[in-house]
């Protein structure tokens, strides 16, 4: 008869090393827990240096201090209305704005900061055919340059895909966007409420003309009700771990802090983008001219993720297929909303692929023409 093996019985030094780990991390527990309820210690963010080179009302162009600029042209991000841009330098180490600047890109951003009554009349156009052209024309006469390469992240790569299609003369090296929806049925039960639910914008707006952060966050809560809890159980589980709560802090306090949708862009948005579709039926007008995806001509990577909660997958997919451009490209990534941009599958595959992408599109510099990049 066969050899039943017998069970391996821990031996009294292995169980005491277990209780004295267990013990350990409880106490950690109590300590980190007691941190988070208290806000004490919450990590700093967007620490990257820089300086704003540009301003009209409450936005900012930021441009990245770098003496390592190696590649021309420069890079401009154009970030989403609705959330704060810090998520993109989120902390030292785990930065995409550190990691593009690494590797040699010269780094500005469009930060819209938080809109008041003051923004509440703001238009689609007014950033696709306003501020982003202005920013464009300001990163050309702070570099020295003929063109950008241009990044939009979220709703951002919305804005920069109207803006490019818009203006297909656009001084374009490329176009890259990161979780960019263009397929709005697919965006979650908020948008199904705009769309066939009989909700309006001026249902939610705010005293001062604006869709609030709340509502947004609501909306965005309601594609995963059962994620606050998933997420609490995992975060007790590694509640121990001074580098998980760290990150954890970082992550959460941005994915819960938004500001507020300008009202007059937010009714475009739900009229054209969200009713019409217009991305996908190209059914699209800016400053009363019709626009199409396919007249963005620029080399083009849309880079969306399998598991994003924020913009689903099915919102992302039909993208790489309404660009005009010969030279487009997809990179689809088994990640979350943030993790394309932070985290270790933003750090090992993300941002290499997206820097691959750019470099290929630039131009080395070398000498006098780096160090005048530079600054020096």
């Amino acid at each position: 008869m066969p050899t039943v093996p017998r069970p391996t019985v821990p031996s009294a030094q292995t169980v005491l090393d277990r209780v004295r780990r267990d013990v350990e991390r409880n106490a950690l527990r109590a300590r980190n827990g007691l941190k988070l309820v208290s806000g004490v210690d919450r990590p700093h963010v967007g620490q990257t240096p820089k300086d704003v080179v540009w301003q009209r009302g409450r936005t900012q162009l930021w441009h990245y201090r770098s003496d390592r600029v190696r590649y021309s042209p420069p890079l401009l991000v154009v970030f989403s209305l609705v959330s704060r841009s810090y998520v993109l330098d989120l902390t030292p180490g785990n930065s995409f704005v550190e990691q593009l600047l690494e590797a040699g890109f010269d780094v500005y951003l469009l930060d819209w900061g938080e809109p008041d009554e003051r923004d509440a009349a703001n238009t689609l156009e007014d950033y696709v055919d306003d501020y982003v052209p202005a920013g464009v024309q300001r990163v050309l006469e702070v570099s020295g340059a003929d063109e950008v390469t241009l990044f939009g992240y979220c709703f951002g790569g919305d804005l920069s895909l109207l803006y490019a299609a818009h203006h297909p003369d656009a001084p374009l090296r490329s176009l890259t966007v990161l979780a960019t929806p263009v397929d709005f049925r697919h965006m979650g039960p908020l948008a199904d409420l705009f769309r066939v639910g009989g909700l309006e914008v001026a249902d939610v707006l705010d005293a001062d003309g604006n869709v609030p952060p709340r509502v947004v966050v609501q909306g965005f809560r309601a594609l995963t009700p059962t994620a606050e809890v998933t997420r609490y159980v995992t975060l007790w589980e590694r509640l121990w771990n001074d580098e998980y709560v760290a990150g954890y802090q970082a992550m959460t306090g941005w994915a819960d802090d938004h500001v507020p949708f300008p009202g007059a862009a937010a009714e475009q948005t739900v009229r054209m983008l969200v009713r019409d579709n217009g991305m996908v039926t190209d059914r699209l007008t800016v400053g009363g001219d019709r626009v199409h995806l396919s007249d963005v001509r620029v080399p083009f990577l849309t880079v969306r993720a399998d598991r994003d909660h924020i913009v689903p997958p099915r919102a992302t997919a039909p993208l790489v297929d309404l660009v005009g451009s010969p030279d487009r490209h997809e990179l689809r990534l088994p990640a979350g909303h943030m993790g394309l941009v932070v985290g270790r599958t933003a750090a090992r595959t993300t941002v290499p692929t997206i820097i691959d992408f750019t470099r290929r599109r630039s131009d080395p510099l070398t000498g006098a023409a780096a160090r005048e990049a530079a600054g020096g």
